[in-house]
C-alpha cells in the first residue's frame, strides 16, 4: 500500500479555501493519511512553498508524530491535542501553522504539504528548531512521502 496523503478541506491541486490562509482565520486544514510503510517509527509533516520570491519558505513543521496517528484536525493547535504535538519555528518566526500570504500580485503560488514516513520514533532537535532544521533532519530518515498540493493567491 502507498502512503497517501488528503485532506476533507480541500482536492490535490484545488485551491486552498480561505480561512486556511494567513489573511483570513489562518487554521491549519485537516489532514488524513493512510499506507504507512512497514517500519514507520514517526512521521513529520512539512507545508512548503516554493514559489516564494526568495526561494522556499516553509509555513508548518510538526515532527515525532506517533506511528498510530492517521490525522491532524482542522486548526488541531489551537484544540484540545496541541500539547502531544512538536512543532518547529515556521519561516514567519511562529512556533505554529502560518498559512498562505503570496505577495499581492504574484501568480498563484504551490503550497506542499509533505507527510514523511520516518525510520525513528524521534527526531533529536531542539525545541526551538527552525522548519529548516526539522526538515534536514527528518530528510535522513524517511521511508516514504505522501505530498498533497494546494493553489493560492494570484
Amino acid at each position: 500500500m502507498t502512503l497517501t496523503l488528503i485532506s476533507p478541506a480541500f482536492a490535490d491541486g484545488d485551491r486552498l479555501p480561505e480561512k486556511y490562509a494567513r489573511g483570513d482565520r489562518n487554521l491549519s486544514p485537516p489532514l488524513r493519511w493512510h499506507g504507512a510503510p512497514d517500519g514507520t517509527r514517526s512521521f513529520a509533516l512539512l507545508v512548503e512553498d516554493p514559489d516564494a520570491p526568495g526561494g522556499t519558505f516553509r509555513h508548518w513543521a510538526i515532527y515525532n508524530l506517533d506511528p498510530e496517528r492517521t490525522e491532524l484536525h482542522e486548526s488541531i493547535e489551537t484544540g484540545p491535542e496541541r500539547g502531544d504535538l512538536r512543532v518547529g519555528v515556521n519561516d514567519f518566526g511562529n512556533h505554529y501553522y502560518d498559512g498562505p500570504a503570496p505577495p499581492p500580485g504574484d501568480p498563484p503560488h504551490h503550497y506542499h504539504f509533505r507527510l514523511l514516513a520516518l525510520d525513528v520514533p524521534s527526531l533529536s532537535i531542539p525545541a526551538q528548531a527552525g522548519a529548516d532544521e526539522i526538515a534536514d533532519e527528518a530528510r535522513k530518515h524517511v521511508i516514504e512521502e505522501a505530498e498533497l498540493v494546494a493553489t493560492y493567491g494570484g
